[in-house]
């Protein structure tokens, strides 16, 4: 009887460690890492064939894998603020790049700073304002400027904020700014030009084999930031105490990609690792935006999640669901990048539907056209297009577009062969058209109006002309 006394209570004991060890902790650490313009589909974890990534991939088998995630407009102002506070760009003002958000938004410092947490923000900032709505605390030693010509990375600011009270748990946003253009960081002799596998949305020519090359070498720099950061984690003892989420943000700047609805300027990297909760090495076709992922944080660390735009996709993490929404939702307004250019999308996963509201009119965007020092390669792509009928092609779809455009993503996914006009498809064109309005009547998004200096300029006054009549 005594025997079997102690072979239940060590049981019991044994039992209850181990089940321990894999209950997370109750106020996690939180780390975001941001990549800055990186196409998702560059990446190996994503199918890129041309640069290695072995931090992110280490992640990646680590963690959980989103295939299919979102941000609702590819440029940086708009996607980051969407990503720190859980709302749509109509919702939370920030409609066009370099714009404000509206005054009274919430962000994840208020809501993190509810449960005891303290927020800070490493690198990129791009969000506005910091006083009042985006009042992180200010990381030393990791670069700000995306534009700079360098790349800075000193942890010991970061080390700092996470080892200060290891009583207190800690938000900390790592804003790295590889790849963004200019392409100046990193060592493109790492790769051979002649040899690089370029994406069919590009016009093959020696000016963009040499801007790809230094693109992806900025994107071997980001990938060793990300494994200093994972390292720092690992060395101050907290990297098993952490959900650390790595996003690449929108896509490149490269046509077709970034300041367009298209998937490879939406569609972005997300790997989430938390020790004990996500299962490691896994994928996920479950459907996610920028919106949700505040929501999912809050949730948890036991927090509401009933004031925001996006949902909780924590079931997702958990291994208990592979579904969260049934549609993502895209918007781009072309002012001030460029004179007016409205874009509306909806994609179910396997098809994205595009709506441009304005397209009898030229699509221009300054950085491809008026920066020589970020696209040079433009002047060889207008020069090859003459007796090409094939690189002409991909020039004038990108400038002149239709009114609609349908693609199935799941085989076509640098979306070259438009659907629309297909009678096979009418049915599901019908259904993501009439969800795509339903969402902007939603929203109190009217269209075309929005994207004008008029509505531009009154926003960043802090005025709201028919953003007022947002549903909140």
């Amino acid at each position: 009887m005594t025997k079997l006394f102690f072979l239940v209570i060590f049981t019991f004991l044994f039992g209850y460690r181990a089940m321990a060890q894999k209950v997370p902790k109750q106020t996690p650490n939180i780390v975001v890492i941001i990549g800055d313009d990186c196409t998702h589909s560059d990446l190996s974890l994503y199918g890129g064939t041309n640069v290695k990534t072995p931090a992110i991939d280490a992640l990646a088998v680590e963690g959980l894998t989103f295939n299919k995630a979102y941000v609702t407009m590819s440029m940086c102002a708009p996607s980051r603020s969407e990503l720190y506070t859980g709302l749509y760009p109509s919702n939370s003002g920030v409609c066009w790049n370099h714009a404000r958000a509206r005054q009274g938004t919430q962000s994840i410092v208020q809501h993190l700073e509810k449960f005891g947490y303290r927020t800070g923000l490493a690198g990129k900032t791009h969000i506005k304002p910091m006083e009042d709505v985006f009042p992180f605390e200010m990381i030393p030693g990791v670069e700000r400027n995306c534009v700079k010509e360098t790349a800075d990375y000193d942890p010991e600011g970061m080390r700092e904020f996470i080892t200060r009270d290891k009583k207190q748990p800690f938000c900390m946003v790592v804003a790295l700014t590889s790849p963004h253009a200019p392409w100046t960081v990193g060592d493109p002799s790492h790769f051979n030009p002649d040899e690089l596998v370029l994406p069919p949305y590009m016009v093959d020519t020696k000016e963009t084999r040499e801007e790809y090359a230094k693109y992806l070498a900025e994107i071997e720099v980001l990938d060793e930031q990300v494994g200093y950061t994972i390292d720092l984690l690992k060395d101050e003892g907290v990297y098993n105490e952490t959900i650390v989420i790595f996003t690449s943000e929108q896509g490149s700047q490269f046509p077709y990609c970034k300041w367009t609805n298209y998937d490879n300027g939406v569609h972005t990297a997300f790997v989430v690792r938390w020790d004990g909760v996500t299962e490691a090495g896994t994928r996920t076709d479950a459907l996610i935006q920028y919106n949700d992922v505040l929501p999912t944080l809050l949730d948890a660390i036991g927090g509401e999640t009933k004031d925001f735009d996006g949902s909780s996709f924590l079931s997702v993490l958990k291994g208990e669901s592979n579904k969260h929404r049934q549609y993502a939702y895209f918007m781009h307004n072309n002012w001030p990048e460029g004179p007016s250019y409205p874009i509306r999308s909806v994609t179910d996963g396997e098809f994205h539907y595009i709506k441009n509201l304005n397209s009898e009119n030229m699509y221009i965007e300054k950085h491809l056209m008026g920066r020589p020092d970020h696209t040079s390669y433009w002047p060889s792509w207008m020069l090859n297009i003459i007796e090409n009928e094939e690189n002409f092609n991909i020039v004038k779809g990108y400038m002149l577009r239709a009114e609609e455009e349908l693609y199935k993503t799941t085989n076509d996914k640098y979306e070259r062969h438009n659907l629309a006009e297909k009678d096979a498809f009418l049915e599901i064109k019908t259904e993501l058209s009439d969800e795509l309005e339903k969402w902007m009547n939603e929203q109190g998004d009217p269209g075309a109006d929005l994207d004008s200096k008029k509505e531009f300029e009154a926003q960043r006054k802090g005025n709201h002309f028919v953003l007022e009549k947002a549903i909140r």
